[in-house]
This record gives C-alpha cells, sequence and structure tokens, in this order.
C-alpha cells in the first residue's frame, strides 16, 4: 500500500476559523479525513502541521527519500517567500504537490509568485478543501 504525506504550514491549524470567506468553515481534520476516504484502500495518509519553516525542511529531508511515495504540501506563506523549502524538495526524491485552498494567482501581488512552484511536481489550487484529494488522486497515478 502507498503511503502519502501531507505537511500543513503556517497558520493552517486554525483552517475552518481563519478566514472562511477564503478558506471555508472545513476544519484540517476534516479536510484530512475526507483525503483518507478518498484514497482508502490505495494509499495510507500521514498528516503534520507545522508554523515553523526549519520543521517542515526536516520533515522533507525525513521523508523525503523513500519513506512516503508522494508529498502533499500547503507551505502556506512560506510558499512564498522560502528558498530554503525549495532547496528542501528539490533535494528530495520523492514528488512533491503543491496545494492551496484559494487561487494564489487571482489574490494579492505577493501571493502570486510561488518559489517553491519550480521544483514541485505539480500544483493544485483553487478548488478549496477539494484541493488536497486531487493532489493526493493525481500522486497516485
Amino acid at each position: 500500500m502507498k503511503k502519502l504525506l501531507i505537511i500543513n504550514g503556517p497558520n493552517l491549524n486554525l483552517t475552518g476559523r481563519r478566514r472562511p470567506d477564503i478558506y471555508g468553515t472545513e476544519t484540517m481534520d476534516a479536510i484530512v479525513g475526507r483525503v483518507r476516504d478518498a484514497v482508502a484502500g490505495s494509499a495510507v495518509v500521514d498528516h503534520f502541521q507545522t508554523n515553523s519553516e526549519a520543521a517542515i525542511i526536516d520533515r522533507l529531508h525525513a521523508d523525503g527519500f523513500g519513506n512516503v511515495d508522494g508529498i502533499i504540501l500547503n507551505a502556506g506563506a512560506y510558499t512564498h517567500t522560502s528558498l530554503a523549502i525549495a532547496d528542501a524538495i528539490e533535494a528530495i526524491t520523492t514528488p512533491v504537490v503543491e496545494v492551496h485552498m484559494s487561487r494564489t494567482a487571482a489574490r494579492e501581488p505577493i501571493r502570486r509568485t510561488s518559489f517553491i512552484a519550480p521544483v514541485c511536481a505539480g500544483t493544485i489550487a483553487g478548488f478549496g478543501a477539494d484541493s488536497y484529494r486531487l493532489a493526493a488522486l493525481a500522486l497516485l497515478g
């Protein structure tokens, strides 16, 4: 059975409460549960959330060399600022799909540039909570 890892960055622990007009009202636990249901029988899904850039990098290093079959990464605001996370993604062998619930290309100018997109296998954005499920299905092929 395949193994997927969801890594969520800063403030995503507040999903369901923070900016429901943009991110919806569903909690991250519920979103991860829907991903698990969608891939049941094909993959197990682990979830890691942190507000720390260093912890994201450490987790990418720990699992990015074959410990999992794919990584779904919502780096939050670090998407637009972190060369260090981009370097970590580039260094690992496990495919990473960048995920955003909102359509970042239509948001504030700072959110339109992703430092991690060039080193990810793909990007899924703008489908709300369903972006995570779509990323999992893409990784499973």
